[in-house]
């Protein structure tokens, strides 16, 4: 089968790889999409010891299961089923299991691959193939960070909140958020391209690094540390600061004034848990012309090379690798 590898130096080569063999309990998809993810950029640009892509589309193909032929998504945590948070529904913060499929266990840059059938999530028949990739990322871990501080907000949304990266999840938190009734979304981004499109989705352009507004909720999805230090400074008394993007690095925060002198809650979320699969699709059905403006891209296995080097330059918002 037809694979990426990410050699690290912004290099990826494609080539042939052996068609894996599920294991008891695991299930082959054949890879139908996989979108393309801002933090695989970290294993582009430093090397991955499998084959990446975690937002993974594709249909069952094993033989007397009950999802075979099934159209699914995976999950990419992998969970046990039985520890105290997963029998709490947080499947996502499993405590016995530290594997996430696309960077420690082969992902969806290839043709196919064998996926634990706990971590599979049938798709319904009226979401079309170039948009339930979108359910994973882009709609589940913006939507479950703003769920999980919502009993920290105002019975009725009212005032001004803001967005900080106005990338896939960063949209995604905007409609999110518009959609339990938030009308004055404010989103700041470095790139004039990025912040066009949050204007067409309904958002207000806040200046990047402007402390001269506060706000009640801020959702952070860059991973900028100077976009995390901000929202520290301008988030209103009682306010919630979510922190939903990544960074590898030490983040050195500078007490101040503007910090020192006020509650608020700082909140940190990942992905979602799968209990929240239900409500990521009725987002995505409400509103299916404005999530595929997302989708500016597919392409084959063999432009891969090229049109990541495109999507690490912000050239593309979500491309999508297809396969027949």
């Amino acid at each position: 089968m037809q694979a990426a590898i990410f050699h690290g130096g912004q290099r990826i080569t494609v080539g042939e790889t052996p068609m894996p063999r599920p294991a008891a309990g695991e299930v082959l998809l054949r890879v139908r999409r996989t979108a393309l993810c801002g933090s695989d950029t970290k294993l582009w640009l430093s090397g991955a010891r499998c084959t990446p892509g975690h937002e993974i589309f594709g249909v069952a193909q094993q033989p007397g299961h009950a999802l075979d032929g099934r159209r699914c998504l995976v999950y990419i945590p992998v969970h046990c089923g039985d520890c105290a948070s997963c029998l709490a529904g947080d499947t996502q913060m499993c405590l016995s299991e530290s594997v996430l499929i696309g960077w420690n266990r082969p992902g969806g840059y290839a043709e196919y691959l064998a996926v634990p059938e706990q971590c599979l999530l049938p798709v319904p028949d009226d979401i079309e193939d170039e948009l339930a990739p979108l359910l994973l990322d882009t709609i589940g871990t913006a939507a479950h960070g703003i769920r999980f501080v919502q009993p920290l907000l105002p019975p009725k949304a009212a005032g001004a909140v803001l967005v900080t990266g106005a990338g896939p999840v960063g949209i995604g938190a905007l409609i999110a958020l518009q959609n339990i009734g938030y009308t004055d979304v404010h989103v700041s981004d470095p790139k004039e391209e990025r912040l066009q499109l949050a204007e067409s989705f309904g958002a207000r352009r806040h200046p990047a690094g402007d402390a001269s507004k506060r706000f009640q909720l801020i959702v952070e999805c860059s991973g900028a540390h100077a976009a995390r230090s901000l929202g520290m400074e301008i988030v209103l008394p009682r306010g919630v600061l979510i922190l939903i993007g990544e960074n590898d690095k030490p983040w050195p925060v500078q007490e101040n004034k503007a910090i020192r002198r006020k509650d608020f809650y700082m909140v940190r979320t990942f992905y979602f848990p799968k209990s929240d699969f239900p409500l990521n699709v009725a987002l995505l059905r409400s509103g299916k012309a404005r999530y595929r403006k997302l989708v500016d891209a597919q392409f084959g296995i063999h432009q891969l090379p090229e049109m990541f080097r495109r999507f690490a330059a912000g050239e593309l918002v979500k491309p999508l690798l297809a396969f027949a």
